[in-house]
């Protein structure tokens, strides 16, 4: 399994407009962070979660030449805004519909954004296709298995998510944008070898998970290494990475994972 960081920033991304600060001015490139979203290969089926601003950017940085299916966490603008984009992979799978799963939410948020897309097929070449699909609790592959849970955002809840390839056994977590990791979640996360955790700033935050609440989420899940993502300006990565335990990293754009 290989898991590609295209993003690990937050709604606002870093460098964050019209701010001096001393991480959106840094010169590490682990600094620069685009909206947050991940791409995951599970034995050679390319899956897209999310869709930032810049998901047209991110894909030809790193190089996406393929996607298969795509998973909307949530409906927030930092997390959808790039699905247009995925007009490409439509073209790339023949003129077929992209399976897109989502929760309920996130299906009414690409109903009123992108209502010309949703139909069996492109209108015609170069358009994007969507067939809508409610994310269920297990989406069993040949592949792999892909598990869900919800994980609550605010006033509404985002997709947490764990894949396990059938090759390797390989488990991987991304849980991004929320404010704690219910038992349920935990316990779909047990066993995984990686652990990706929203961590957002040092600050509380009402919608979000903190560094400190993070920290103590991948305490009770308890895998050999957990990554926090959805990161903001107030957290530069050489400075604050030196204050984690041992077995948590900082994520950062373009970094890649192999399970």
């Amino acid at each position: 399994m290989e898991v590609i960081f295209l993003g690990t920033g937050t709604s606002q991304g870093v460098p964050m407009i019209a701010c001096d600060c001393a991480v959106c001015t840094s010169t590490d490139p682990r600094d620069s962070r685009y909206r947050a979203s991940i791409h995951v290969v599970m034995d050679g089926l390319h899956i897209q979660v999310d869709a930032s601003p810049e998901f047209r950017l991110q894909c030809l940085r790193a190089q996406i030449n393929w996607i298969d299916l795509f998973i909307l966490t949530h409906g927030h603008a930092d997390h959808i805004s790039g699905m247009d984009d995925l007009r490409r992979y439509c073209d790339l799978l023949g003129g077929v519909a992209l399976p897109v799963y989502t929760t309920d939410e996130g299906m009414s948020r690409v109903l009123s954004m992108f209502p010309y897309a949703i139909a069996e097929r492109p209108v015609s070449k170069g358009y994007a296709a969507f067939k809508l699909i409610d994310m269920p609790r297990r989406i069993e592959l040949p592949q792999g298995v892909i598990e869900s849970t919800l994980l609550p955002h605010g006033g509404v809840n985002t997709l947490g998510l764990t894949f396990t390839e059938k090759s390797s056994g390989k488990k991987f977590t991304y849980y991004t944008d929320c404010k704690r990791v219910p038992r349920e979640a935990v316990e779909q996360a047990r066993g995984s070898d990686i652990v990706v955790l929203d961590g957002l700033r040092p600050l509380s935050h009402p919608t979000h998970m903190s560094i400190d609440e993070a920290l103590a989420a991948a305490v009770e899940i308890g895998a050999s290494q957990t990554y926090l993502t959805h990161i903001t300006h107030l957290t530069g990565h050489a400075e604050w990475e030196a204050k984690l335990p041992v077995g948590v990293k900082f994520a950062h754009d373009g970094l890649r994972l192999s399970l």
